[in-house]
């Protein structure tokens, strides 16, 4: 080092917090050590006259270390006199480049060092020739600049005197004329009041983000105030650029008026900030905060799904057969005895069905960075939540209508394994047509509804009262309904039940539009005791989870495997909607039935399965009495219904 320097001292120092709220971190301009940067006056940056010298950098654990050397200029010379006489001796940086995380200032690039009054950073003074400082007012002010490019500096100094106080005193007499601005307000503070402004402020920076911006064009000075005509305008005055506006009662009266029109204060006073002094107001606001920690699902009305899953019988074995024998018959009848007669044997037939099960799962994964990297809530409990609340909504679905899938798809639940209770065998479940008019209202529909429930228990064998599963339209009609005067028919869910002689009504928007050929579903009668869900040991609802190694990916699968069906027979009535009879030609047209070919399963039961065959004489389908399936010959299932 070249001993010749005329003095040395801290041009910053780490770890220390600046009056402007910042903080330079270690090695933060290691960058510009051996460096040599212009030494100016008060960051003079108008004038060469300002120069003064140059200063050799050198970074340091502590800082950065600064070698002055003065020009042979008057100036010069003269601040060299003055640093001599010990009547300078404090340093300020101007740096850009700036890389900052909150507060602290973790990277820039030193531009210049000045000779100044008073400096941000209390550790930056000069300590040879002497290691004293000045002791001046510990008062200062500090004033907010904004640029075009949204750059933010702060600039704290010691107030100075008003050397043209002559000059000036028109200018504060007409200012004195009118109300105050935003700055004589706060000239009008306290030091103390001062300092907790600063602190307000440059909170609220930190949170909006403002703070630690990468941008490479951030640039800090740290410095004393001084007043020259290149000042850049202060936001909280904005008097200084336009010579003239300041925030009025009437101003304020404005704000507030609009703010009620609007229905929000801070949209007002943001669409009026330009207008009454504050640019960038919106900086001041607090951040939006999160009302839910984990994030909510859109998704359909799920509370029937607990009604299904919890009134379903269940068994701990999967591989589920039923036998019944059918004594409805004339065959089955006691007989009476007339004397010297043989007597007759009875004769019944045996049914039988058996239901094996068949595996219903959901997958999904997850990245394992993805896991580590969210933090305000657990987001695997999350996704297996999920998991369960979908796989338990699919197995109710497929309990009474099926999954809507078609029979080619391979994620298919098999209706073999899951029997829908909407397209059961007849044995256990009764189809029931609901006729309407063509211009049947909705009132003239819902009463035809009422009415074929309350008929159809007729043929009703299931256990005690069942449950009534529907769609909300239906029920909305139904609860509609008045009598002749405009009084309703049924003010609650418990009336109407009561009516139709169920339990309950629950609501299914799976059934909204379900169709089965051309007829559309209008609801399901059943007490699901009668419907068994079969689990062997192991095959219960269980969630597995597992660690991809390659591809660094948690992965999770939820799984069953059950049977399911109605094991009594004539347990369930579905109610079908079916259009009027139309006449034709004169005569009258009933609504047409349809049939479909249908696979009797090995060992299968046609006449339990309620399947139909061709009457090749007639040309009319009928019931089957086959016991067993006869090779060859073509059974078909009843797939749309007209009300005979």
């Amino acid at each position: 080092m070249n001993a010749t320097y005329d003095f040395s001292g801290w041009a910053t120092r780490n770890d220390i917090r600046c009056s402007d709220g910042r903080t330079i971190r270690k090695d933060a301009f290691k960058d510009c050590d051996g460096k040599v940067v212009p030494l100016v006056w008060m960051h003079g940056h108008d004038a060469p006259e300002n120069v003064l010298g140059h200063a050799l950098l050198e970074n340091r654990p502590e800082g950065v270390y600064a070698y002055g050397y003065f020009n042979d200029t008057e100036r010069g010379q003269h601040a060299k006199e003055s640093v001599r006489n010990r009547d300078i001796d404090h340093l300020s940086i101007y740096a850009n480049g700036l890389r900052q995380k909150g507060g602290d200032v973790l990277h820039g690039e030193i531009k210049e060092v000045s000779l100044v009054l008073a400096g941000a950073n209390p550790g930056a003074f000069i300590d040879v020739p002497s290691l004293s400082h000045s002791e001046d007012s510990d008062e200062f002010e500090a004033t907010i600049y904004q640029f075009d490019n949204d750059i933010l500096e702060l600039y704290h100094a010691e107030s100075e005197k008003e050397e043209e106080e002559t000059e000036e005193k028109p200018a504060k007499e007409e200012k004195e004329m009118a109300e105050k601005t935003v700055k004589d307000v706060f000239d009008s503070l306290t030091e103390e009041q001062k300092n907790v402004v600063y602190f307000m402020i440059g909170q609220a920076l930190e949170d909006a983000g403002k703070g630690g911006s990468d941008d490479d064009d951030d640039e800090v000075e740290h410095y004393g105030f001084y007043e020259g005509e290149d000042m850049k305008y202060n936001v909280f005055d904005r008097s200084m650029v336009d010579g003239g506006d300041y925030l009025s009662h009437a101003d304020q009266e404005t704000i507030i008026k609009d703010g009620k029109k609007e229905g929000s204060l801070r949209e007002s006073v943001l669409a009026h900030a330009e207008d009454y002094g504050i640019d960038g107001v919106e900086w001041l606001f607090p951040e939006e905060r999160e009302l839910n920690n984990t994030p909510e699902f859109i998704k359909r009305d799920t509370d029937w799904v607990q009604v299904v899953m919890n009134g379903v019988h269940h068994t701990p074995f999967s591989r589920v057969k039923t036998r019944y024998a059918d004594i409805t018959e004339d065959e089955a009848r006691a007989r009476g005895y007339i004397k010297g007669r043989m007597k007759k044997e009875e004769v019944f037939s045996l049914l039988k069905r058996a239901t094996t099960p068949t595996t219903v799962y959901k997958k999904q994964k997850l990245d394992r960075d993805d896991i580590v990297d969210i933090t305000d809530f657990d987001v695997v409990a999350w996704i297996k939540g999920e998991m369960r609340m979908q796989l338990n909504e699919e197995l109710a679905r497929a309990y009474l209508i099926g999954d809507g899938r078609l029979s080619s798809d391979d994620d298919k639940i098999s209706e073999d394994h899951i029997r829908p209770i909407v397209n059961d065998a007849d044995l256990f479940t009764i189809k029931k047509a609901v006729v309407f008019e063509q211009d049947a209202t909705d009132d003239e529909k819902a009463k035809a509804v009422i009415k074929a429930a309350v008929k159809a228990r007729k043929d009703y064998k299931g256990s005690g009262n069942p449950t009534f599963f529907t769609t909300e339209d239906w029920l909305t009609n139904m609860l509609l309904l008045e009598d002749g005067i405009g009084h309703r028919m049924y003010k609650t869910e418990t009336e109407l039940a009561t009516a139709m002689r169920v339990t309950k009504i629950v609501t299914v928007p799976v059934m909204e539009g379900f169709q089965l050929g051309e007829k559309n579903l209008i609801g399901i009668i059943v007490n699901l005791a009668d419907y068994n869900v079969g689990a062997d040991k192991g095959g219960a609802i269980n969630m597995f989870e597992d660690f991809d190694i390659d591809y660094n990916q948690e992965k999770y699968l939820i799984e069953t495997r059950c049977s399911g069906a109605l094991v009594k027979p004539y347990s369930a009535i579905v109610l079908w909607e079916a259009a009027a009879p139309s006449s034709v030609d004169g005569g009258v047209q009933r609504s047409k039935t349809t049939y479909t070919e249908a696979e009797v399963p090995e060992g299968g039961n046609p006449k339990a399965l309620g399947l139909y065959e061709l009457n090749e004489t007639t040309n009319k389908y009928v019931k089957t009495t086959d016991t067993s399936a006869v090779q060859d010959k073509t059974y078909y299932i009843r797939t749309s219904f007209n009300d005979d």
